[in-house]
């Protein structure tokens, strides 16, 4: 399924004669010596590892098949065969295939592919082995492509990249598996490659979001940061207080949470994480919809009152309604822009602090501190926006993830002080601000002056965020990709393999772009801001 390029579209000497004397003569093609990849001519996003290719083609048969031998995963739930079938029905899904396949030479027939899994388990977490090795060879009898992973997930990533080296042959109407042989070694460089939509400012339908995990899997970005709720609305079922829903914006806008369940295993069954986040104690306000008494006041709706104890029992029954869907051992509980103004205001809470011998800033502390506890209590570890850390970060729990936003220099803070940090700064990684283009986001490094390797180790990677205050289901795509395909290279790929200037790689990314518009994803052109339109008629390539 890759496409028109004159790179790996070539057409194989073919004349008017005969198919089958036709066939016979390719065979020549692919008795080729494998040789280092030059990455210049390959059109796989993101890049791997290690690359050895040949120059001969091979043809995907009518029946290409699935085979297991000698794998330690039973596939008892179907992740396995599931991801297959999609990876073949995307290489497919481009053109009607028209073949003949009793006209075509059995030698470059590729029957199917042969998959080996070491670990018999399918739990999807943090830091397991996303690990592959893909090798389709240019001759064998019968001929089968390879692959060799640790777990279900590593497969799943050697599918991706599969695809990526088959596509549509014009001439013989068939599916074309080009340069083999193809040796191909490949794990990601970080364990977290992540992407945030945001359901709160606008809602988004489940189709939507399954979608958005679809185009995730083909970039091999790992994890989903829902962030469900915030000032705006409350559209997540809570069944511990079923009241919290009533902060959405309409009765059809919700989000059940046979619904919740339904994205977690979706996404699980793609290799991709839910991260689910509540934002406390600020961009909360919609909470009180159901619940007024979470208001320090009907006037002055906003931190959540520190002063209640409603309010962390509440807290404490969403997490714990939480921890039966989503199963990632992180959860994210916000803590950014804190306006404790409400709290000075309002005379019950002013009286509380003046009680505990606490000013506003100790009271930001507590209420963060104390949700940090009950989740711990449900077994989480915990993800919180970086003003906890900038004000108190000697205070946060050490099982604390430090999730950087506000600009550069903070991830180099916060692993000097022995926490874990995921990058996210905002001048370069938010896909809402549109002036920022794939470039930016291509060179952005999460190791920036960070040399020790044991530092080093505490970024567990990055994300993307695409905040939603003027996104919905009309847009979201083509603002997230495909700038967000740029940061997933530099997630994925070898540092020493990202060349410094992003030139050297934008054809391959908009080879990348044109792959996703042609598997249903409506990524926006390279040219131009974020969310860009074709700027006049012309090859999709070109743009």
């Amino acid at each position: 399924m890759v496409s028109l390029t004159s790179s790996c579209y070539q057409r194989s000497g073919m004349g008017q004669k005969g198919v089958q004397n036709i066939f016979l003569g390719l065979l020549v093609h692919v008795l080729v010596i494998t040789a280092a990849a030059d990455v210049k001519h390959l059109n796989i996003w993101p890049m791997p590892k290690q690359v050895n290719h040949g120059h001969g083609i091979l043809y995907l048969s009518n029946d290409f098949e699935l085979k297991t031998d000698g794998s330690k995963y039973p596939d008892f739930s179907g992740i396995l065969k599931d991801g297959f079938l999609r990876v073949i029905d995307v290489v497919r899904a481009t053109h009607v295939i028209e073949a003949n396949f009793s006209h075509f030479n059995p030698s470059l027939l590729l029957k199917g592919i042969h998959i080996v899994i070491s670990s018999p388990s399918d739990e999807l977490q943090h830091g397991i082995d996303e690990s592959y090795k893909l090798n389709i060879p240019a001759q064998g009898t019968p001929l089968y492509a390879h692959i060799e992973a640790q777990t279900v997930y590593g497969a799943l990533h050697g599918l991706q990249t599969f695809s990526q080296v088959c596509h549509f042959n014009i001439t013989t109407r068939a599916i074309v598996v080009h340069q083999v042989p193809w040796i191909i070694v490949d794990q990601p460089r970080f364990s977290y490659r992540g992407l945030l939509i945001d359901t709160s400012r606008h809602y988004q339908p489940l189709p939507m979001i399954k979608k958005v995990i679809d185009s995730m899997s083909y970039a091999k970005l790992n994890v989903l940061h829902w962030h469900i709720v915030d000032s705006q609305s409350f559209p997540l079922e809570i069944p511990s207080y079923p009241k919290l829903w009533d902060g959405a914006y309409s009765i059809s806008e919700r989000y059940t949470i046979a619904d919740a369940a339904e994205i977690v295993s979706y996404a699980q069954r793609r290799g991709i994480n839910v991260l689910a986040e509540i934002d406390v104690p600020g961009h909360a306000l919609s909470w009180g919809t159901g619940y007024p008494a979470l208001w320090p006041s009907r006037d002055c709706n906003e931190p959540l009152d520190v002063s209640n104890e409603f309010t962390f029992k509440l807290i404490d029954g969403i997490l714990s309604d939480f921890s039966k869907i989503f199963k990632y051992k992180f959860i994210h509980l916000g803590g950014d822009e804190v306006n404790t103004g409400c709290w000075e205001l309002t005379p019950h809470v002013s009286k509380w602090l003046e009680k505990h011998h606490l000013n506003v800033s100790g009271a930001y502390q507590y209420f963060v501190l104390r949700a940090q506890k009950i989740a711990l209590s449900h077994g989480y570890e915990i993800i919180n926006w970086e003003e906890t850390f900038n004000n108190f970060g000697n205070k946060l729990s050490r099982k604390t993830v430090v999730h950087n936003w506000l600009g550069g220099g903070v991830a180099q803070k916060v692993v000097a002080a022995g926490l874990r940090c995921i990058v996210s700064n905002q001048d370069v990684w938010y896909l809402d601000h549109l002036d920022t283009t794939w470039q930016d986001f291509y060179l952005n490094e999460p190791l920036t002056n960070i040399t020790d390797p044991k530092k080093q180790a505490l970024v567990l990677g990055g994300e993307v965020c695409m905040w939603g205050e003027h996104i919905d289901g009309s847009n979201i795509e083509q603002t997230i990709w495909p700038r967000a395909a740029a940061a997933a290279e530099r997630l994925w790929t070898p540092y020493d393999n990202l060349p410094k200037d992003p030139a050297q790689v934008a054809g391959r990314l908009a080879h990348f772009r044109c792959l996703l518009n042609q598997r249903g994803v409506a990524a926006a052109p390279l040219a131009g801001p974020g969310r860009a339109a074709p700027e006049e008629p012309g090859s999709c390539y070109m743009q």
